[in-house]
């Protein structure tokens, strides 16, 4: 596919014709001796749209995606026409032969593919018989399940978007996405570590290490064998990052570095086996002077620090990770010295999609916790869902979820298919996070004196619902990375 705006897919019957009525900004693309799948593939649109069998012009963007989805055979990516007022300038129809004005075709996320179905209802039925019936003993405690993180590398959880290459499940933002909600609906502890897991240390990894290095450290993190956590945060460096206090400094001699300093709620910060780690090796708020490294749990000088005593969240582990005098050679830097800080921002961009999910996910399970109990809990002879007050909630409730469904949705199609998605997965993770606090406090609302209780879960959404607002951004950030990408020159 070249740079051309627009793109004619037709076969041999139609060259002649079409050459001389396009722009030169179209790129005719002949199907020749290929008429068996001309005539499926287009007979299928033709029939979709009322029209006969005529040329079809592509954006650029249409086009890609109807290689990569149509032609086998999965219909979330729907075909439509686009810009119909195009059509004159780029047909003459007064012009002296048989075919009709093309029709423009771009595409759009329309609904789940069967595989993502597949997907949803397999992570529902592992969390039900893996997780529920030990969620709130897990809470009580602040145990972190690293067992059932083993189960989940069996079932591909912990690899979902690495490469099969590279040990993983080879899957897309979508299915990621489908994955995250199913578990949160349960637990939106094991939801938060799964996300940090795979959208942070393995992704970081995933996008920006080498070829040696993916394959030396990717496989057993895909398989869960190893947990990742991802060390950009410290004490008084939250949202100003590049004030960070941890160093990296060179060591020629041994051809690497030694890091010194603390992070603070990391994920995993104990119990991690790899841990991608952003130190300081430049000069003080040079947003190139921040390095990436791959540290291993077994390095000399590493240690798990203290453990946070949460609200919420809290068979999800986070605590310090301490590096003192800590020796990292050369090849467990990711990318360039100096790029450390640009990929991070790169790889919060996913992140921020994959607390998105965790967030609908979480307000998922407060909203069908809250519906369901409405339905059965009876007040003046009859069910509290039949009174308007509570039925608006629900109403209310479910609205801004499905809304806040379909902005993430658009940030994971725009991410897995290399489009800009630093504003979308922003305004994802603002919105799904604050309607998550919103419907989980409603949840509590509409249980009444029994949601102040453990003896119900909408206190637990309750509580892990606040964490989505503040974790790999705060609603603040969100709305400031926002603001500049609207504000941005063009």
């Amino acid at each position: 596919i070249t740079k051309d705006k627009y793109y004619l897919l037709t076969d041999s019957r139609y060259i002649i014709q079409a050459k001389n009525q396009l722009p030169d900004d179209c790129t005719i693309l002949n199907m020749q001796n290929s008429e068996e799948i001309f005539t499926k593939i287009f007979g299928e649109i033709s029939s979709k749209f009322s029209i006969g069998y005529d040329p079809f012009i592509f954006t650029k963007r249409g086009l890609e995606y109807f290689l990569k989805y149509y032609t086998k055979g999965n219909k979330y990516i729907e075909l439509l026409p686009l810009e119909n007022n195009l059509i004159d300038e780029l047909w003459d129809r007064d012009k002296d032969f048989n075919t009709k004005a093309p029709l423009i075709l771009d595409v759009k996320y329309t609904s789940e593919t069967e595989n993502q179905k597949a997907i949803r209802a397999t992570v529902r039925d592992f969390a039900k018989s893996e997780i529920l019936p030990h969620r709130m003993d897990w809470d009580e405690r602040q145990y972190f399940p690293r067992e059932l993180f083993h189960k989940m590398g069996e079932l591909g959880l912990l690899g979902m978007l690495v490469p099969e290459e590279f040990g993983g499940a080879g899957m897309g933002y979508m299915e990621y996405k489908v994955a995250i909600e199913e578990l949160a609906k349960v637990c939106g502890s094991i939801g938060l570590s799964m996300a940090a897991h795979n959208s942070l240390c393995t992704n970081h990894i995933l996008m920006f290490g080498s070829d040696e290095q993916k394959k030396r450290f990717l496989p057993a993190l895909a398989r869960g064998e190893h947990i990742g956590a991802w060390g950009l945060t410290e004490a008084n460096t939250g949202s100003d990052a590049m004030r960070m206090q941890c160093t990296a400094s060179r060591d020629t001699e041994r051809n690497g570095w030694i890091l010194n300093g603390t992070k603070n709620w990391i994920t995993h910060g104990i119990s991690s086996d790899v841990a991608v780690v952003l130190a300081r090796t430049g000069e003080l708020l040079d947003s190139h002077g921040i390095t990436a490294f791959v540290v291993l749990r077994e390095q000399v000088g590493f240690s798990g620090g203290k453990k946070e005593n949460k609200l919420g969240m809290r068979s999800s582990e986070t605590a310090e990770m301490i590096f003192q005098d800590c020796f990292v050679p050369d090849d467990q830097v990711l990318g360039s010295p100096g790029e450390g800080f640009i990929q991070a921002m790169k790889i919060l961009d996913g992140g921020r999609i994959s607390i998105a999910s965790l967030a609908l996910g979480i307000a998922k399970g407060a909203f069908e916790c809250a519906r369901d109990y409405s339905k059965e809990r009876e007040q003046f002879g009859q069910p509290i869902s039949r009174f308007q007050a509570i039925a608006f909630k629900l109403a209310d409730m479910y609205t801004q979820i499905e809304a806040a469904d379909l902005l993430t949705s658009q940030a994971c199609w725009r991410k897995e298919n290399g489009m800009p998605v630093t504003k979308e997965s922003a305004i994802a993770k603002y919105e799904a996070s604050e309607v998550c606090v919103r419907v989980a406090t409603e949840a509590v609302q509409v249980l009444g004196g029994y949601g102040y209780t453990k003896d119900f879960p909408a206190e637990k959404y309750y509580r892990d619902s606040k964490l989505c607002t503040i974790g790999e951004g705060t609603s603040e950030i969100q709305k400031l990375v926002i603001s500049r990408e609207l504000l941005k020159d063009d």
